[in-house]
């Protein structure tokens, strides 16, 4: 600080300006003046030492050169000395330099994973710091983590996950001037520990059971050698790449989707009953039960609606693997609800867009969520000792 700063002056001026209802921070700021008699203070040090090391090459100060800084503490006009040599090179603020924040970059990002949209980021900034970016500024500082969002699709996986769900999302992209859908594959898994984690997230032009046997080539090169089960919805061929790219797994395929295809063959007077049955079959406590109820079932409502009872007996074989495990173990793995419910929480972060302007865009926010979502699930998920030991009696000889 410049010897003639009066620190006893500047405290009563700022009680004056709180007084009055000033800001803390923002152009008009209490702490703003403050931040730029520092900086000022601190070139000023700088200069007086440089012009004393270049002295025999006849250099002296030349006058000070005025730039509008941005900060957390709001805008100001800093005053940057010159020398006549040209040499001076100030490292408090250096020449190009026209923010002071270390944070905002990380405010940025932070603002950008709750899915808010460039101009409510702008706004908020505006409001909150008297700070104005531009979009080309906010597309560059979230692009910085794309080198990360690249190294955490690539990490190494644990080398057994006993749970997985996979399904996809569906956005639309703006590429070559035309907006395109675009599916985006996730893989939820739970560890050993009890601990859920999104494996990989992957880019496809639609959902399809060939793009999920690249998906699972990925999952294999990175280390995962085993899958217990693997909950899936019906999509054809889906069940039979897990099954060639990982033999022991056993497929199970969601019957709350079960429920929905077969909602789709019956009239809405008839919806409830039929329901009502159907429920029935995946809730009874073993696999003879459940297909006792299915034949009950049958001998309703076949003759009204035979196209039910032919997809529950093509997929009999995989809709039927609950009724092998323990009650806490069958309501964890008989609905792909718990990506559903991650799905649910991307949504929420990305409902606003109408359409990305490229792939990277999407990437971006659906990481951020990622991030944000692995927080809220520190700890293990609920009942984790009952299903672990079920787990262990199940697979005991696959368990590392």
């Amino acid at each position: 600080m410049n010897e003639n700063f009066d620190f006893e002056k500047f405290s009563r001026d700022a009680i004056e300006k709180l007084k009055q209802g000033k800001p803390l921070t923002g152009s008009e700021g209490v702490f703003t003046p403050l931040l730029k008699m520092i900086l000022e203070a601190s070139l000023e040090s700088e200069v007086t030492g440089h012009i004393q090391e270049t002295k025999p090459l006849k250099n002296r100060r030349n006058g000070k050169a005025k730039k509008l800084m941005k900060s957390d503490l709001g805008s100001f006009e800093l005053e940057t000395p010159r020398d006549r040599n040209g040499t001076f090179e100030p490292q408090t603020v250096p020449k190009r330099q026209v923010t002071i924040s270390s944070d905002i970059d990380k405010k940025i990002i932070g603002l950008y994973g709750l899915g808010m949209s460039y101009s409510d980021i702008q706004n908020h900034l505006r409001e909150m710091y008297d700070f104005e970016v531009s979009d080309a500024t906010i597309s560059s500082i979230t692009d910085r983590i794309i080198p990360e969002i690249k190294e955490w699709q690539n990490r190494p996986l644990d080398s057994v996950y006993p749970l997985i769900w996979l399904d996809a999302m569906h956005y639309k992209v703006r590429e070559d001037g035309r907006v395109q859908s675009k599916a985006v594959y996730s893989v939820l898994g739970v560890s050993l520990e009890g601990q859920k984690e999104i494996l990989g997230i992957y880019f496809g032009s639609s959902e399809s059971s060939s793009f999920w046997r690249q998906v699972l080539n990925d999952l294999q090169s990175r280390g995962l050698e085993d899958i217990f089960i693997a909950c899936i919805d019906n999509l054809a061929g889906f069940g039979d790449a897990i099954e060639d790219y990982y033999p022991k797994t056993e497929v199970q395929l969601c019957l709350v989707h079960q429920m929905r295809n077969s909602a789709k063959y019956v009239t809405h007077t008839d919806l409830r009953a039929v329901m009502k049955d159907l429920k029935l079959v995946y809730q009874a406590p073993t696999e003879q039960k459940g297909l006792e109820a299915l034949e009950k079932a049958r001998e309703k409502w076949t003759k009204k609606y035979p196209a039910i009872f032919r997809s529950w007996d093509k997929n009999w074989d995989r809709l039927s693997n609950i009724y092998k495990y323990s009650p806490h173990l069958k309501r964890l793995m008989y609905t792909t609800n718990p990506i559903e419910s991650y799905h649910r929480m991307i949504r929420k972060v990305t409902k606003t867009k109408g359409a990305f302007p490229s792939e990277n865009a999407i990437l971006k926010q659906v990481y951020l969520a990622i991030m944000n979502a692995q927080t809220r699930w520190n700890g293990q998920i609920f009942h984790w000792s009952a299903i672990q030991n079920d787990l262990n009696a199940y697979f005991s000889e696959r368990i590392k």
